[in-house]
C-alpha cells in the first residue's frame, strides 16, 4: 500500500508538507513479506480506502462501476505533491517506513509501497492530487510499470482522488474468476463496513454507477455507526467502554506499562436483546485494521457463555490500541491476520474485559426501544411443585443492594410485577432466582457431607470420573453400585438428591454443574409467593452482574417505560386539551 500521507500519529498533519516518497533499500525490500495481491475490486477498494484513511482523511468518497472495472476514491487527506506522485507507483516506494527498524514501528495501515504499482499493473491507474497549500493540483497517468506518463495541472479541491479503470483488462483469466456482481459488491460492502467501524469519525458515501449507495455518518464511538450497519440495532441495544492497558511489551521482552492511549474499547449487543445465529458480528481490530484473531474472537465468545441461548453468538467488538513494537504485520499481504506478542495476555485481558463490560450498570433495565422487538415472554416448561419458600434473603458479594425495583404483585403464580421509576416491570420469577443461584454458587461453591450417603447404580466411567472432577467421589459399594457422600450445600436436604447427583454426573465442568444446580433449586413456576419474598427475590436479582439473561441466555425481565405509556393511551400533558378545553 502506498501514499504519501503520514503514519497515523498525533504529529502527521504538522509534517504533512516536508514528507517525500522514496525507494526503500533492497536489505528491507527482502524483510517484507509477499507483495500486495490485488485480486478482486474488494481489494483494490481495501487499498484506496487504507491509502485515505492514512492519509488522515475525515470525510471518503467511494465511486464504483463494476460493469467497467472502475473504481474511484476521493478523500480530503494530506495530499501529494509533484514530486511524490510521480515516485508514487514505482515498485517499493512509500513515505511511511526507511529502515529495517521501522517494520518494528508500523503506525500506519500500509507500509510496504506495493499497493498502486500493484493497480498499474492490473488497470489503468491515475492519481489527482492537491496539497493544502498549493494553488492547483496535478492528474498523473502511469504506465503498467508504474511509471508517469502523462502530467497535467488540474484544478480540484485539497486531497486525492485515485481513479482504477479497467481493471484486468489485460488479464481476461483473472477477470473470467471474479465472482457474480452481487458477490462483488457484498465484498467491497464488507471492506466498507470493517473500516468503518475502526475508523468511526470519518464520513463515508459509496455510489454504484450514478445511483447513492451507502452513506455512513461519523460518530465519536463505534457505538454510533454499529446501528447504521445493522437496522435492527439501534444505540440502546449497545453498551461499550474503553479501558487502558495494563501492561505492554518492551523490547527486552518484559512488561512496562503503556502510554495512556493504549488500551481496549470494547462494544457489545445487550444479550438480552441482540445475538446472532453465526459468529459474524464478533469482530476484532487491532490499530486501526479488522483483523482474524481466533483467540481473541473466542475469548470474547466465552465471556458471554450463559448470556445467551444456545447455539447463538454475540454481537460484539474490540479494538485493541497496542504499541507498534508489540505487532509484527508481515504474516500475509493483505495484513488480514498479525503475529501479537503476548498473545495470552491480551486474551486474558480481552474475556475479563467483556465480562465487566456485561456487568456495567447491571442494575439498569431494558428501555422501552426494545419491546418492538420482543414478542412474546419465554413460556417455561417446568411443572408446579411444592419447593416451598426457599431462602432469598443471602447477602450477595457484588455490590449494594440498588432497591430500584418495587414487588407489587404476582402474576400468575409465574411473573413479578414490578414498579420502576420510571415505568412497569415483568420479570419471570424462575429464571430470576435462577440467575441468583448461579452466581452465588459461583462465588460460595461448597460440599458437604451426607448423613445417609446416596447410592447409584449402573454408572459409567465417564460419570464416574466426571463426579471425581466436581469433588463427589463415588466408592464402590456392591456390584455395579457406587456410594456418593458429599453433595452440593443446596441440594442436601432435597428429595430428589439422587436424580440431581446422577444429572451431575452426565454434565461438563463445574460451572456447568453450577448451571444445572441453580436451575434445580430456583423457585418453580406455579409456586405462590408472598409479596415480601418477591421483593427479595427482586432486590438479590438486581445485584447480580449479568441481570438481564437467565445462564441458559433467557430474557428475564421485560419492561415499559412511562412514555411508551403515555403513547399508548394518547395521553398529553397539555392542560385542558384531553378534556376538550380550547
Amino acid at each position: 500500500m502506498l501514499r504519501s500521507s503520514l503514519p497515523i500519529t498525533t504529529d502527521s498533519v504538522s509534517n504533512s508538507v516536508s514528507s517525500s516518497i522514496y525507494s526503500l533499500p533492497r536489505d528491507v525490500i527482502h524483510s517484507i513479506a509477499a507483495g500486495e495481491v490485488v485480486d478482486s475490486l474488494a481489494a483494490v477498494v481495501r487499498e484506496l480506502i487504507e491509502n485515505a484513511l492514512d492519509a488522515q482523511a475525515t470525510h471518503i468518497t467511494l465511486a464504483l462501476w463494476p460493469d467497467q472495472g472502475r473504481v474511484q476514491v476521493a478523500d480530503n487527506g494530506t495530499a501529494m505533491a509533484l514530486e511524490n506522485l510521480h515516485r508514487a507507483a514505482i515498485p517499493h516506494s512509500t513515505s511511511k517506513i526507511r529502515t529495517q527498524a521501522d517494520l518494528w514501528q508500523v503506525n500506519s495501515l500500509g507500509f510496504r509501497g506495493e499497493a498502486l504499482h500493484s493497480l498499474a499493473q492490473v488497470a489503468q491507474l491515475e492519481i489527482c492530487s492537491r496539497p493544502p497549500w498549493a494553488e492547483s493540483g496535478w492528474r498523473v497517468t502511469y504506465s503498467a510499470q508504474g511509471e508517469p506518463l502523462a502530467t497535467t495541472p488540474t484544478a480540484l479541491a485539497p486531497g486525492t482522488v485515485v481513479t482504477v479503470t479497467d481493471l484486468f483488462g489485460d488479464w481476461p483469466a483473472r477477470r473470467e474468476r471474479l465472482p457474480t456482481l452481487p458477490r462483488q459488491l457484498s465484498q467491497v460492502q464488507r471492506v466498507i463496513h470493517h473500516c468503518a467501524l475502526a475508523h468511526p469519525t470519518v464520513t463515508w458515501a459509496v455510489q454504484v454507477g450514478d445511483r447513492p449507495w451507502l452513506a455512513i455518518t461519523p460518530s465519536p464511538t463505534t457505538r454510533g455507526i454499529v446501528p447504521q450497519l445493522l437496522r435492527a440495532v439501534s444505540e440502546s441495544d449497545l453498551q461499550d467502554g474503553w479501558q487502558a492497558a495494563p501492561w505492554a511489551v518492551g523490547e527486552d521482552n518484559s512488561l512496562e506499562n503503556l502510554p495512556l492511549k493504549a488500551g481496549i474499547y470494547g462494544l457489545i449487543g445487550l444479550p438480552d436483546r441482540c445475538h446472532r445465529p453465526r459468529p459474524d458480528w464478533v469482530k476484532v481490530a487491532v490499530n486501526g485494521r479488522i483483523v482474524t484473531v481466533p483467540e481473541l474472537e473466542q475469548a470474547v465468545v466465552n465471556a458471554f457463555r450463559h448470556t445467551l441461548p444456545r447455539h447463538r453468538y454475540p454481537l460484539a467488538f474490540v479494538h485493541l490500541t497496542v504499541p507498534p513494537s508489540a505487532i509484527d504485520w508481515n504474516r500475509r499481504p493483505d495484513k488480514s491476520t498479525l503475529y501479537l506478542h503476548r498473545l495470552d495476555q491480551w486474551t486474558a485481558l480481552c474475556q475479563s474485559y467483556f465480562e465487566a463490560l456485561l456487568g456495567r450498570h447491571a442494575a439498569d433495565l431494558p428501555d422501552a426501544s426494545q419491546q418492538q422487538r420482543v414478542t412474546q415472554l419465554l413460556k417455561t416448561a417446568e411443572p408446579s411443585s411444592a419447593y416451598g419458600d426457599a431462602n432469598l434473603s443471602d447477602e450477595l458479594p457484588y455490590r449494594d443492594r440498588p432497591g430500584r425495583l418495587r414487588a407489587i404483585a404476582q402474576v400468575h403464580n409465574r411473573y413479578i410485577l414490578a414498579e420502576q421509576p420510571d415505568g412497569l416491570c415483568l420479570i419471570e420469577q424462575h429464571i430470576a432466582h435462577e440467575r441468583v443461584l448461579y452466581e452465588r454458587l459461583q462465588a460460595q461453591w461448597q460440599l458437604v457431607p451426607l448423613t445417609t450417603p446416596v447410592v447409584l447404580e449402573g454408572l459409567r466411567e465417564n460419570q464416574l470420573e466426571q463426579l471425581e472432577r466436581l469433588g463427589l467421589a463415588a466408592e464402590e459399594f456392591g456390584p455395579n453400585r457406587w456410594a456418593i457422600r458429599a453433595a452440593p450445600e443446596p441440594l442436601r436436604d432435597r428429595p430428589d438428591l439422587p436424580d440431581a447427583i446422577l444429572e451431575l454426573s452426565l454434565g461438563g465442568d463445574l460451572d456447568t454443574a453450577q448451571v444445572a444446580i441453580a436451575c434445580r433449586t430456583a423457585l418453580r413456576n406455579g409456586t405462590p409467593i408472598d409479596l415480601a419474598t418477591l421483593q427479595t427475590l427482586l432486590d438479590d436479582w438486581q445485584q447480580t452482574r449479568n441481570p438481564r439473561t437467565c445462564p441458559h441466555g433467557r430474557p428475564i425481565c421485560l419492561t415499559l417505560s412511562e412514555s411508551s405509556l403515555a403513547r399508548f393511551f394518547r395521553r398529553s400533558w397539555v392542560i385542558g386539551k384531553s378534556h376538550g378545553i380550547e
